[in-house]
């Protein structure tokens, strides 16, 4: 298990490869914690996507308990990348993933 530096290092690095590669959207498993509190790394990845998405670094982020029909952001990602509808975590509310538009 990393520590959150290691982590958030580690989500730089598979950005960078995303963007290369030119995968978007990405689905991100950064994990909920393990006391089932929701880990420091889950908010430090969190918290980062959202500064990545002020900053224009990222178009942005859907964190995995918005992760749904419902939700307008993700509603839009949807219409764009109908594959993503047979998603498993869909609708689900998984709190340890990020839906990250790139």
């Amino acid at each position: 298990m990393p520590q959150v530096h290691e982590a958030l290092q580690r989500l730089d690095r598979e950005l960078a490869l995303a963007r290369h590669e030119k995968a978007t959207p990405l689905k991100l498993v950064h994990g909920y914690g393990s006391t089932g509190q929701g880990g420091d790394i889950r908010v430090a990845v969190q918290k980062r996507l959202l500064e990545m998405a002020r900053n224009g670094q990222i178009r942005g982020c859907i964190f995995g308990e918005n992760w749904s029909k419902s939700d307008d952001a993700a509603w839009k990602v949807l219409q764009s990348h109908p594959d993503l509808k047979s998603d498993s975590d869909l609708g689900r509310r998984n709190r340890g993933i990020t839906i990250v538009l790139l």
